[in-house]
């Protein structure tokens, strides 16, 4: 999956008047699993294309989507993935992702 399947994706959903959100990653400071610039779109029914690196910090996006579907509102989400180096979770990057959510479609 390329920024080019997430646009063409984007640009059918506009054009057809379905709501989608979409997630870009627009600052990330430390180790991050994605960079800036990094998509993802996604559907009302939950249903996403790309990534914007996984685990619990991209459900948390997927949750502030949810919100902005519902909402027309759009919300940036600081995803803080620097836990405690100590911990057994694989979600520990090091680093920060600020994620930029907005609605694509109709409001």
């Amino acid at each position: 999956m390329d920024d080019r399947d997430i646009y063409e994706a984007t640009v059918r959903a506009a054009e057809a008047g379905r709501r989608m959100a979409l997630a870009t990653v627009v600052r990330v400071k430390g180790s991050t699993p994605r960079e800036a610039g990094s998509k993802m779109l996604i559907g009302a029914d939950g249903g996403q294309i790309g990534t914007i690196g996984g685990g619990c910090g991209e459900a948390e996006v997927l949750e502030a989507a949810q919100q902005v579907l519902k909402t027309g509102v759009p919300k940036l989400v600081r995803v803080d993935l620097t836990d405690d180096v100590l911990s057994w979770s694989p979600a520990v990057c090091g680093g920060v992702m600020d994620v930029f959510v907005e609605l694509i479609g109709r409001s």
